[in-house]
């Protein structure tokens, strides 16, 4: 089997990527239909209602955030997941009775948006951990490509298929597809072999353990530029369901069909990225940088596109850098960050990445509401140079990056990085971190 796809050779990780794939698929049928369903059934295209939904849906990351990452890292993660799969399942299918019903309302679907964002603040800190659980921490940056290439197929094939149902049965039953294929990812969990699992040791109970995942980021530069970079393009770029629902309708003047295959376009784009990262053994922040640039050239270019087809064609460049940024920036993480603090510190990952949500949605919202969704895909642009301009200091101030000329071309350099103080780790983390830095410091090394 190729480097690529080397996790597959774990049974655990085979089960689960199985299960996940059919959910990953529902889940994005169900977000296409939603979005669908506010701006052209609840509302008369309002881009704001849909940037209410995703705050929503992914306010919770950012307040639940302590208590998400403590449980994580202090509970069965197998159980945990047994339980909020099963409880995002149910919403989704209430959710689709009140809408084949027709008795659905714009209010319902925020009180049900609210909710699955409070379920799903527990999920993704577990799911995302979890995977060092199916396989050793050789393989770890491997299956979290892999992952990612899962999540971003299944976001190829969804909106398609959202798409082409909305259009003949109605946005109802899309919710309830979704609802019946938490079925695969629920019985993937239970097939799991137990005794093959590589169980970390659950953190102990102690009073402010769960304000160590802060202190621990913190102390940390690469962590701090890294987690700043995204919470730029988290908050401000990743709104793609405003972008492209709001160019399909008010730009393109298209149907449900064409937004379904813009959102599947963009998501191949999205699976290549995934499948690059799975390929990267250790990931660096000078990636980040690239990927930074090259999202606010896609989105900048995005904006200027006459037609839908050329749009479809940027997106999926916007694809590969988001999801190159994105991957690359989880894969540090985790890799850097020591097992017993790694729960708490994806739970700000990730409260940072969908928490951001709620911050950049409404604006995003608005600017595509008050200026046109081309000025919107604008600060989305604005976001990637920030993020980029972040790298490029990390670089400058810890990596000694410098800039030389070699003849006629233009070449750069990067020192080793420097060590960090013991004085500058909080005593509550310094054992625990210790060896993270250190792993720190062997990741980021390189020279050109």
């Amino acid at each position: 089997m190729s480097t690529t796809f080397r996790s597959l050779r774990n049974f655990n990780y085979r089960v689960w990527a199985s299960g996940a794939i059919v959910s990953n698929i529902g889940t994005w049928m169900q977000r296409t239909a939603q979005d669908w369903l506010v701006l052209t059934g609840l509302t008369h295209n309002n881009a704001t209602s849909v940037g209410i939904v995703m705050s929503l849906q992914f306010g919770p990351q950012l307040l639940l955030a302590p208590l998400t990452g403590y449980a994580a890292d202090h509970f069965d993660r197998r159980k945990l997941l047994f339980a909020t799969q099963a409880a995002m399942g149910a919403l989704a299918l209430a959710l689709g009775l009140l809408t084949v019903t027709g008795i659905v309302q714009l209010w319902q679907v925020y009180v049900f948006a609210g909710l699955l964002g409070c379920v799903t603040a527990f999920d993704s800190p577990a799911r995302q951990t979890f995977v060092s659980d199916l396989v050793g921490e050789d393989d770890l940056a491997n299956a979290v490509g892999l992952n990612s290439t899962s999540f971003n197929a299944a976001r190829m094939i969804g909106p398609a298929v959202a798409g082409l149902l909305i259009a003949s049965v109605g946005t109802g039953w899309v919710f309830l597809i979704n609802a019946l294929s938490f079925v695969a990812v629920l019985g993937a969990l239970r097939m799991l072999r137990l005794d093959e699992l590589h169980h970390k040791p659950l953190s102990a109970r102690a009073r402010g353990s769960f304000v160590d995942g802060f202190k621990y980021v913190w102390a940390r530069p690469d962590l701090k530029a890294a987690l700043l970079m995204l919470f730029l393009i988290g908050t401000f770029g990743l709104n793609f369901p405003i972008f492209i629902s709001t160019m399909s309708v008010t730009a393109f003047h298209a149907g449900a069909s064409e937004y379904g295959v813009l959102s599947s376009t963009m998501a191949i784009g999205s699976v290549t990225g995934a499948l690059l990262a799975a390929r990267r053994a250790r990931p660096r922040m000078t990636l980040l940088l690239l990927a930074a640039t090259l999202f606010g050239t896609g989105c900048t270019a995005a904006a200027l596109m006459p037609n839908h087809v050329l749009f479809g064609l940027v997106l999926v460049v916007i694809g590969v850098s988001a999801q190159t940024f994105t991957t690359s920036t989880n894969s540090i993480v985790q890799l850097t960050t020591e097992p017993a603090m790694r729960g708490r510190v994806i739970a700000i990952l990730l409260a940072i990445l969908m928490g951001g949500t709620p911050l950049g949605a409404p604006v995003v919202g608005w600017v595509a509401d008050r200026f046109g969704p081309r000025w919107a895909l604008g600060v989305a642009a604005a976001s990637g140079f920030a993020a980029a301009l972040v790298g490029l200091a990390y670089l400058m101030k810890y990596r000694q990056l410098r800039f030389y000329m070699e003849g006629r071309r233009l070449r750069y350099s990067i020192d080793d990085p420097r060590p960090v103080s013991p004085a500058s780790v909080p005593e509550s983390v310094t054992a625990m971190q210790r060896s993270g830095l250190d792993e720190a410091e062997e990741d980021t090394t390189s020279s050109v």
